[in-house]
């Protein structure tokens, strides 16, 4: 079972942002090889931190030695091939899969540039950050497209269209 535990703070506004992270998640999860993690007795948690660009800025320079912002940010706490055997050998019958972090302001200047709702580009986004939770890597030629081909469908189950269609305006 997977339960989110959210933080907000900053310029978030009120929302069923709980809501919106575990549709997204769950859609992402179902689409890998861990959907299993959706059905397990244990309790998966995943932490979704809605922040300011400040804070996202500070975490990007400690942790990747990235000196702006960034839209999202993924700390993943389970090796991706020890999910099974975590959620098994749990001694309490929880597993923390791991942290995510959206930056306000860079998520609404997206949005607003791809002329979508934050809670659609949120939504991407925490669907992008739940992969990287389970191992994926973008950055990894023949996961790149892997990682895109289930962000876009577990953005189609939630009736999103796909982010990486080039609009012609």
């Amino acid at each position: 079972m997977i339960e989110i535990a959210l933080s907000t703070d900053g310029p978030w506004p009120d929302s069923d942002w709980e809501a919106l992270a575990t549709r997204a998640a769950t859609a992402a999860i179902r689409r890998t090889p861990h959907g299993a993690l959706l059905t397990t007795d244990a309790v998966v948690e995943i932490s979704v931190r809605l922040t300011s660009d400040d804070e996202v800025h500070t975490l990007n320079r400690q942790y990747r030695q990235k000196d702006k912002p960034t839209n999202v940010l993924s700390f993943p706490m389970v090796q991706a091939d020890l999910l099974d055997t975590v959620t098994q050998n749990s001694d309490d019958g929880e597993v923390l899969l791991g942290d995510i972090v959206l930056a306000h302001g860079v998520c609404v200047a997206e949005a607003a540039e791809r002329g979508i709702s934050v809670a659609d580009h949120a939504t991407h986004l925490i669907v992008h950050g739940t992969l990287h939770l389970l191992g994926y890597d973008h950055m990894v030629d023949h996961e790149a497209e892997a990682m895109e081909a289930i962000e876009t469908d577990a953005l189609a189950e939630l009736g999103i269209t796909d982010p990486y269609l080039v609009r012609e305006d």
